[in-house]
């Protein structure tokens, strides 16, 4: 298991997250292949569904083949799926809320938590807690501007934006010049086409050409 600085440094040079769920092993791996071949080094799976998992386990078997990928696991809002999760592999977990008893496990088994957040009141427990990377969910209500106006409040903190960045140059780049450290891609990069047609190879290309973007370099 990395550590948590190293994780969090190689989160913070990824900058670009996917994320998504799917029920079907086989097309969670395919995703992930698709994903790694078109240079995506982090990867969240999102604890979503029944197969949640059982998938995710296959995509830490998988890991074997792709040394250099970290998996996390998001939608993380209980001690039981965390501890679940982190029994499982996770590289890193992720929730959509602050919650103390997330914070309390992911601490004990010195294993990165990312809290969700969306006000100063929950960025300011977060970084109490010990937490100096968080997520601003939902990143389409909050907007860029939200951003540039809490950093100055909150210097020691990290912002990754999920929810409404969409898979363009112009998205991405509004958030990372306001400020953000990063952005996750959910259903904007991995579509509902890509997944029911098997798009793989356009997934490819379009990771390519997303970390292309001078600001992803």
């Amino acid at each position: 298991m990395h550590s948590i600085d190293k994780v969090t440094q190689h989160i913070l040079n990824s900058k670009l997250i996917p994320l998504f769920y799917e029920d079907d092993v086989q097309v969670v791996i395919d995703v992930v292949k698709a994903l790694y071949a078109g240079g995506i080094r982090t990867i969240e799976f999102t604890n979503r569904g029944a197969k949640a998992l059982d998938n995710f386990k296959a995509l830490i078997a998988l890991k074997n083949e792709m040394p250099d990928l970290y998996l996390g696991i998001g939608t993380i809002k209980s001690e039981e799926d965390a501890k679940k999760y982190i029994d499982a592999g996770a590289d890193f977990l992720i929730s959509p809320v602050f919650d103390a008893s997330v914070a309390d496990i992911a601490y004990l088994h010195k294993v990165l938590w990312i809290p969700g957040c969306m006000t100063p009141t929950e960025i300011h427990n977060a970084q109490v807690a010990g937490c100096n990377l968080v997520k601003l969910f939902p990143g389409n209500v909050l907007g860029p501007g939200f951003i540039e106006a809490i950093r100055p409040l909150f210097r020691d903190v990290h912002f990754l934006v999920t929810g409404g960045v969409d898979a363009s140059e112009v998205s991405i780049m509004s958030w990372l010049k306001a400020g953000a450290a990063g952005v996750g891609l959910g259903s904007k990069l991995i579509t509902k086409e890509v997944l029911a047609n098997k798009q793989y190879e356009q997934l490819t290309h379009t990771s390519k050409q997303l970390l292309s973007i001078q600001g992803l370099k």
